[in-house]
């Protein structure tokens, strides 16, 4: 006899597949930084084969807005961890990526307190070395360039403006949908009542017809 699946439990099962299979997803770095404030640089490099294990450490590099000079402003490892090598980002950042495993992946950074000084290209490096079996190393090597500019206060993005009025749109669209649907359904509601209640009346007058035509005949007998 054939064994039927529930439809719950392999949506269960589906999901789990593919949230293990896209857990690791590269997207680009926000690029505008806000004076004074918080700001996040993204940077993931994505392990192509899951299945082999790795041990990975990044170094960061800066060259600051009209300037030549490319400098080493930090290393992480998961053995060292956080290690700032340039005074102008001492005590300004923050570890924001993998922090558990020794294969990092997300090496993304917070910077506190964002200053002009802070402007510019940053690169950041993932050097990966693949293991496969204890036998034979691999390393590779991973740069990623992100360019990152400081505004005295935050401008609203093109896509975020557009989202807003796309979202007022549809609850305008469901409103007058809702609205119409009401009443679709206090019509027929209504039309039925109306319906059943000459109905009733039809029969009622049927009935009473009847009875008299009885009476008479009762009358007429006697």
């Amino acid at each position: 006899m054939a064994t039927l699946l529930h439809p719950a439990p392999l949506l269960v099962c589906l999901t789990l597949v593919t949230l293990c299979q896209g857990g690791c997803v590269e997207v680009d770095s926000h690029t505008e930084a806000v004076l004074g404030q918080t700001f996040k640089i993204t940077c993931i490099s994505c392990k192509k084969r899951s299945e082999t294990s790795a041990t990975a450490f990044t170094e960061w590099f800066f060259k600051e807005k009209d300037t030549d000079e490319m400098v080493k402003i930090l290393r992480y490892s998961y053995e060292s961890k956080l290690e700032v090598m340039d005074p102008r980002f001492e005590g300004l950042v923050v570890w924001n990526g993998t922090k558990k495993v020794d294969d990092l992946q997300d090496v993304s950074i917070f910077i506190l307190n964002v200053t002009y000084e802070h402007a510019g290209e940053y690169v950041c490096t993932v050097n990966r070395t693949l293991n496969f079996g204890d036998v034979f190393f691999h390393t590779v090597m991973v740069n990623k360039t992100i360019h990152v500019a400081v505004v005295p206060k935050a401008n609203r993005d093109t896509a975020s403006i557009v989202s807003e009025i796309m979202m007022y749109v549809l609850i305008v669209v469901l409103t007058i949908w809702l609205v119409a649907e009401m009443i679709y359904c206090y019509k027929k509601i209504a039309a039925a009542t109306e319906a059943a209640a000459q109905e009733n009346a039809s029969e009622y007058l049927a009935i009473t017809s009847e009875s008299k035509e009885n009476c008479t005949g009762v009358q007429a007998a006697e």
